[in-house]
């Protein structure tokens, strides 16, 4: 069963992201064609501020979900319904919080953006802001759904809010070319997408409905009070890390400059999500697997998801150095392409966030917070002291090699420490072993590949597009098999693959014979 929810979640994950990039990405093209480089700019800056004000949430969710585990497991109700309830009113009083703390940034915009264009930008930042608070109200019951391991239930509505968004959003433009009417549609379809959610979790636990709710047990509530505090100062690490890049561009080299990027992180961050949420769906079912506590079998699924996201990571890195080039300048525009080195050093980011997905998501599931809860307080110095500098020696790329620096804490120290000796009880030197031979077999993959695909010599960029996905598909794919296929985890997926389809046969007889 466990197995079943984690391809569910996987594969409605995978599909909703190709639907949610696909849309979006024709949005974004045509977003950029009717209102300019600049509006562009602006909506990557803006998200980034909105994603520092999500800090407030502190965890909680998280927190909460870890907690909501062993409960949903021995279907204790009267616990879910109290920590749901303990949720709800946590949710309420953060929506609050990130309203008022966001009306008092409104002051300081003339200072992180110049623009030029004719737009009353407070009123921007407010619909942004709205949008942001608005869904603290309505979106606590989808964690209900990721403790009972059922993420697919929230993929495939999510996958209609993105559909029915992009295409209204798309309309909206092409006929009144209004960013103002352009947002508030977005905040419409966010609020509906979890209301829908939420009458989802009623109809599927009717006892959420019910008013006899007694209050938090008070042992589960320090219990979920102690992980916030320490899930704060990850919370704060990862949100000001993550929610900085545009704002420094912003200050530093201007919004037109953000424009040109945030294509480039859109595509990013496309297939990031599309990828590393395979890997991410799988919290709840490892979460229910860490409550047995057996270590060596820990260790045996946490090198299984080791080998798929290694594959994933090593094959969707090499496709974005090659094609992320020649997919902007025959959507977008050549003047839209940023240096060379840059796109090197934002994969290499890439890369290392990628690889990172495994170890982030034991460490999750193993509710990881509280031991090292200063090392995201090192990284964020790190990542902001260096990104500053090296802005100011590098221009754009030393903002991603700064990120890139600040990650050798979590590599060096965090994850040998808290996930492979915690959770695994295995030696720091092993670690170290497997992190650089895995390094090394990616890397040669990856640069032999861009070798490769560099040899040939293209009279348009249509054909230099078909055949380096062709290459990008195919040699990496091949390579990685070629290294892979004598190991008990590609022999794993094999077997689990055939296992699926002879189960599929099965049902399909079955059924055609009833």
């Amino acid at each position: 069963m466990r197995t079943d929810y984690s391809i569910k979640n996987s594969i409605t994950s995978f599909v909703g992201n190709i639907i949610t990039f696909t849309f979006a990405f024709v949005g974004q093209i045509l977003f950029i064609r009717i209102l300019g480089v600049e509006y562009n700019g602006l909506n990557g800056l803006f998200n980034n501020v909105l994603t520092i004000l999500n800090l407030f949430e502190l965890g909680i969710g998280t927190s909460i979900t870890y907690n909501l585990y062993k409960y949903v497991k021995n279907n204790n109700k009267e616990i879910i319904k109290s920590i749901m309830q303990f949720y709800k009113k946590s949710y309420y009083y953060i929506a609050l919080i990130v309203f008022i703390v966001g009306l008092l940034l409104m002051p300081f915009l003339s200072y992180i953006v110049k623009v030029t264009v004719n737009i009353n930008l407070y009123v921007i930042y407010l619909l942004f802001l709205i949008n942001t608070a608005s869904v603290y109200f309505v979106s606590y019951k989808r964690n209900l759904l990721v403790a009972s391991q059922k993420n697919y239930i929230i993929n495939i509505v999510n996958i209609g809010y993105v559909v029915i968004l992009n295409i209204v959003q798309i309309l909206i433009l092409y006929l009144t070319k209004n960013y103002y009417i352009y947002l508030i549609i977005k905040i419409i379809c966010a609020i509906l997408e979890n209301i829908i959610i939420s009458i989802i979790v009623n109809k599927m636990y009717p006892y959420m409905l019910e008013k006899n709710i007694k209050p938090l047990n008070k042992n589960i509530k320090k219990n979920i009070t102690n992980r916030v505090k320490a899930l704060i100062i990850h919370k704060t690490s990862a949100t000001v890390t993550n929610g900085t890049d545009n704002i420094l561009i912003s200050i530093f080299l201007g919004i037109t400059t953000v424009g040109i990027y945030t294509n480039y992180n859109y595509i990013i961050s496309a297939i990031k999500k599309l990828f590393s949420n395979i890997i991410s769906n799988l919290i709840p079912s490892i979460g229910n697997l860490l409550v047995e506590d057996n270590k060596e079998k820990n260790y045996q699924t946490f090198k299984k998801i080791k080998f798929l996201n290694i594959w994933i990571t090593t094959f969707t890195s090499t496709c974005l150095l090659l094609l992320i080039e020649p997919v902007i300048e025959l959507f977008i525009g050549k003047s839209y392409i940023l240096d060379k080195a840059v796109l090197i050093v934002l994969i290499i980011n890439y890369f290392q966030t990628m690889m990172r997905n495994n170890f982030a998501t034991f460490k999750d599931a193993g509710g990881i917070w509280v031991e090292d809860k200063y090392v995201p307080l090192i990284q964020l110095s790190i990542n902001l002291i260096s990104s500053i500098i090296l802005l100011k020696l590098m221009g754009l790329k030393g903002v991603f090699v700064g990120t890139i620096l600040s990650s050798l804490v979590l590599w060096f120290y965090s994850y040998p420490k808290f996930v492979y000796k915690k959770l695994f009880n295995k030696k720091i030197v092993d670690y170290y072993k497997e992190m650089f031979t895995t390094l090394i077999i990616c890397f040669s993959i990856i640069i032999f590949v861009y070798i490769t695909a560099n040899i040939y010599k293209f009279n348009s960029l249509l054909s230099e597009l078909i055949i380096t996905t062709l290459i990008c598909v195919l040699l990496p794919n091949l390579l990685l098999y070629m290294v892979f296929r004598k190991t008990n985890e590609y022999n794993y997926y094999r077997n689990l693959i055939r296992q699926k389809i002879k189960q599929y046969k099965s049902e399909r007889r079955k059924s055609n014979y009833h």
